[in-house]
């Protein structure tokens, strides 16, 4: 017999139509037509929302600003230099969307519709599935004309919020692999605490020095002494403006974000998997508002990369047939019992 508590509805968010799950205490929304982006998870019972969201008052925000809400999903992610992607002894061209560097910045997957598959419940969870089919004639092919279904599956249960991510290469050649997401953490999550009261912490490894453009250098460059913190104990995710690229370094089997209100020691834990071979933190100017710890499969421009292994940097190919999956959580512990 299915669980009361487990639900599944098509509902609204704003003026948008929603998917809402409901699982125990935890209550998710995602809205398919903007990104299929998971705008909301929160504990109702107990006042926290854990994603930065516009509110329901403000849902076109999320339509106008798609990257900066719930979890986007950028493919391919982050900058590429004049929207050059080199692949496989051929040039594409993306469109230059961000006018004040000349570059490509993020992709196409977070702000187009994408399709709902199904929604439900089972004993233990509540879940959504939704994907988007590229084949000639779709919005993009003509940039990157490669054929594919990526599949996002979010389930609620106790165990908090499951996001498994699914990339089938429909084609007759490799295909670029390279996935992100850029989720917005909101900090503090909890009304009744301030941000001074968090810490973060995160399975950074080495830094990137990036150029005026957001481009990486080829140079690494040493850890300040709040980001040996952010690596080990913890450190306010505000403590300078951030938008920073590094390596993961995965800790105990783990590629992980924690955030932790030191008051009552909750702490939002971002489990990613290994798959993510970098992380992009960015704090918005150190708003005290939000963050977005990213886990990123490949380094920032990574096509137009020399002298470095595909492996190193992330420029990872999906073969015909090939199907490339990844699953991440987030979820709620107290280090304080």
């Amino acid at each position: 017999m299915v669980q009361e508590t487990n639900k599944a509805y098509e509902g609204t968010y704003g003026s948008y139509t929603a998917i809402i799950l409901k699982s125990g205490p935890y209550e998710a929304k995602m809205i398919p037509e903007i990104g299929g982006n998971l705008v909301s998870f929160r504990d109702v019972e107990r006042g926290h929302s854990y994603l930065r969201e516009p509110g329901e008052d403000h849902a076109e925000e999320l339509k106008e600003n798609p990257g900066v809400y719930g979890i986007p999903v950028l493919f391919p992610p982050n900058r590429f230099e004049d929207g050059k992607f080199p692949w496989n002894g051929k040039v594409y061209q993306l469109p230059i969307n961000e006018e004040a560097t000349g570059n490509h910045l993020h992709g196409f997957m977070h702000y187009i519709p994408w399709q709902v598959v199904s929604f439900g419940t089972n004993e233990q969870e509540s879940y959504v599935v939704v994907e988007q089919i590229v084949r000639e004639g779709h919005e993009f092919y003509k940039y990157l004309p490669f054929e594919y279904t990526i599949r996002l599956r979010y389930t609620l249960s106790e165990l908090g919020l499951q996001q498994q991510v699914t990339i089938i290469n429909e084609g007759k050649e490799s295909m670029p692999n390279l996935l992100a997401f850029h989720t917005a953490i909101k900090a503090p999550f909890d009304e009744t605490s301030e941000a001074a009261d968090y810490k973060v912490k995160a399975t950074i490894g080495q830094r990137y020095e990036l150029n005026g453009r957001s481009l990486p250098t080829g140079n690494i460059q040493p850890l300040s002494n709040e980001e040996e913190l952010l690596k080990t104990e913890g450190v306010n995710p505000y403590f300078e403006a951030m938008d920073n690229h590094y390596t993961s370094e995965p800790q105990n089997g783990r590629n992980y974000m924690e955030l932790t209100n030191t008051k009552t020691g909750d702490t939002l834990v971002y489990d990613v998997g290994t798959s993510y071979k970098h992380w992009m933190i960015w704090n918005n100017n150190a708003s005290n508002q939000f963050f977005c710890p990213e886990p990123q499969m490949n380094l920032v421009n990574a096509p137009n990369v020399t002298g470095k292994s595909n492996e190193e940097i992330g420029l990872i190919a999906l073969e015909p047939g090939l199907v490339f999956e990844q699953s991440s959580r987030l979820y709620v512990v107290n280090r304080s019992l």
